[in-house]
């Protein structure tokens, strides 16, 4: 039998948090076919993988590549991370099911223009991106604050029977449509106002559909506790798994508070499944928040409507020139994007290490000069963490983005190298795999990612190109 390809002598970090072991391994159209100490057979390529980790694809739990994926459908930020799978719709943000009407409400514009929202079901999204044929699969949550849009005249109340109705109605149908569940943003401002009680009557919608409850809490500040707890008893209302976003404490005031809610976590996890992502940076990414607006940390505006000549000042200069207070300053820069420096790096190093953490960039693709995570996100936990800080080993780095985040979303036969499962699967140099994109800098391919495939075809390669593009849209 003559296989399509072979990687040779490749150290195989296979997902599962397991050891690391030599082998090589061969693909036939989509899936992988064997795996062996040695292989004998032919294949119409062969790939020496001689001191190289094939690993399989990782899985980008936390994006708001939405409409980016469709718009451009090569996706060099993820596909050059070695990155083969995004998860869309989060933050209560989500592309599919959204209607919008004049305007698109703060924080749905990061994803786009009102020209932008066209995807009314999970079919239509469905469809829009497997005729796009993105580089990199694509799976989608629902967002809560794109169903309120849909379904309220204003966005700053709480929701009214009949409207939470309406909103359990098109869940329902994105479900069965094959969205992988319900995310909220309730930080924000237009679902800040939303009551538990309504997130927990959309919640009841997704254990009949084995769906998933994601959730960026209503504060990340000093009532985090209080949040956690919040979206712990949606879960258990639901009867769901929850997935705590990006998981921070943020504010001078909090650093340090991850020893307490990793201590929450460790009680909650007794009694119900719950888990967290996280991106490996003490900076974070948004549109400019007046609730978020501080001397005590640096705030770095990236992007302004009415001020686009002041992107990449910090808040403070841009405040000073014009002589004014920094609340003053940033109500005139709305709408904007900033990147705020409001983590500890030990925060970040205990959150990224806890064992049911999985990594997301949460990248803003839309953003003129985005945060590096959204180039830089992946190969910076395989880099720096694992192999100069030594936070965790490599097999458990490539565990929190693989295995542990296809069997938490459950995309069937992903996430694992594994004979007969789909060929998602990256080669990367361990010694030479870093970030390269920089907060400066930040649009830069990642150094060491040498192949990615995506359902059997070599996608990108070493001249840092897009060379295939075979990414599916995945339902749950």
């Amino acid at each position: 039998m003559k296989f399509d390809y072979l990687f040779r002598n490749v150290t195989v970090i296979d997902g599962s948090g397991g050891p690391e072991y030599r082998a090589d391994v061969a693909i036939q159209g989509d899936r992988i076919a064997e795996i062996a100490p040695s292989i004998s057979a032919e294949a119409r390529y062969e790939i020496d993988g001689t001191d190289r980790v094939l690993a399989p694809g990782f899985i980008d739990v936390h994006t708001h590549d939405d409409i980016n994926v469709i718009r451009m459908p090569e996706y060099l930020p993820k596909i050059s991370q070695g990155i083969t799978t995004v998860i869309v719709g989060n933050c209560g943000i989500s592309a599919a099911i959204a209607s919008m009407k004049e305007t698109v409400p703060d924080p749905m514009n990061l994803l786009g223009d009102v020209e932008h929202f066209i995807y009314p079901t999970v079919a239509a999204y469905a469809e829009a991106v497997e005729a796009a044929s993105p580089a990199v699969n694509v799976g989608t949550l629902i967002g809560h604050t794109a169903l309120r849009n849909n379904h309220m005249d204003d966005l700053f109340r709480a929701a009214t029977a009949e409207e939470i109705d309406g909103m359990r109605g098109q869940l329902r149908l994105a479900l069965q449509q094959g969205a992988l569940g319900l995310s909220t943003g309730l930080a924000y401002a237009t679902a800040f106002h939303s009551s538990t009680e309504e997130v927990m009557a959309l919640a009841e919608e997704l254990a009949a559909e084995k769906g998933i409850y994601t959730t960026h809490l209503r504060s990340e500040f000093e009532p985090i506790l209080e949040a956690l707890d919040e979206a712990f008893r949606i879960g258990r209302h639901g009867k769901v798994p929850v997935v705590v976003s990006h998981h921070k404490c943020a504010g001078a005031k909090n650093w340090g508070r991850t020893v307490e809610t990793l201590k929450l976590f460790d009680k909650v996890r007794e009694q119900q499944d719950v888990s967290c992502d996280c991106y490996p940076y003490s900076a974070s990414s948004s549109t400019l928040d007046m609730k978020q607006i501080t001397d005590e940390f640096d705030i770095i505006i990236t992007w302004s409507e009415p001020h686009p000549e002041v992107a990449g000042q910090s808040l403070k200069q841009i405040a000073q020139s014009w002589s004014m207070s920094l609340h003053e300053a940033g109500k005139l820069l709305m709408p904007a994007g900033a990147i705020y420096y409001n983590m500890d790096e030990r925060d970040v190093r205990r959150v990224l290490s806890y064992p049911v953490t999985m990594v997301g960039s949460d990248g803003l693709p839309n953003d003129p000069m985005p945060h590096p995570r959204l180039w830089g996100a992946f190969p910076r936990v395989l880099g720096h963490y694992s192999r100069d800080e030594k936070l965790f080993p490599l097999t458990v780095a490539v565990h929190k983005m693989t295995g542990m985040s296809a069997a938490r979303f459950q995309l069937p036969e992903r996430g694992l190298l594994k004979r007969g499962y789909y060929a998602d699967l990256v080669l990367f140099d361990p010694e030479t795999v870093r970030d390269v994109a920089s907060f400066s800098d930040p649009q830069q391919p990642a150094a060491g990612i040498e192949a990615v495939m995506v359902n059997g075809v070599m996608s990108y390669g070493r001249d840092k190109q897009v060379i295939g593009r075979a990414g599916r849209f995945l339902r749950r």
